[in-house]
């Protein structure tokens, strides 16, 4: 078990790397900006379709701005700097067309069903849908 113990602690420091408040800070955003993967693999595999929910934008956006504040006030290197820099810019309008799409959603005054937008009938009793029903705030 000596080997395990020179492992984790090479050098007198965790992993051997010198932790700091930014370091912690740097391999946060590392962690959040890695787990997207798992959210967007776990998504298409239970719809058996290609799929990117919200929960991959969220990350995205956290871990791109954790590790531009680890790039701009802890490492200071302008090519890491202008990595993260404007990756933040497809996150927010990829949010913004998710929060809109949901919105406009249409309700079913008959049975309560949400609808798609742009739905002239209601998938569940085939009600005619009136376009100003708009469907109250959902979860996820």
């Amino acid at each position: 078990m000596e080997w395990l113990k020179d492992l984790l602690w090479f050098n007198g420091n965790f992993l051997g790397i010198q932790w700091g408040v930014w370091k912690i800070v740097g391999w946060l955003g590392n962690a959040i900006f890695f787990s997207r993967f798992f959210v967007q693999w776990y998504a298409t595999e239970r719809k058996k379709q290609v799929v990117v929910p919200v929960a991959f934008w969220w990350l995205s956006l956290a871990g791109s701005l954790l590790l531009l504040s680890y790039a701009a006030f802890y490492q200071k290197d302008s090519v890491f700097i202008f990595a993260y820099a404007f990756t933040w810019i497809p996150y927010i309008r990829n949010l913004v067309i998710q929060q809109r799409h949901k919105k406009a959603h249409l309700n079913c005054t008959d049975c309560g069903v949400t609808c798609p937008p742009g739905s002239s009938f209601c998938l569940a009793c085939g009600a005619r849908l009136v376009p100003g029903e708009k469907a109250e705030s959902q979860p996820g």
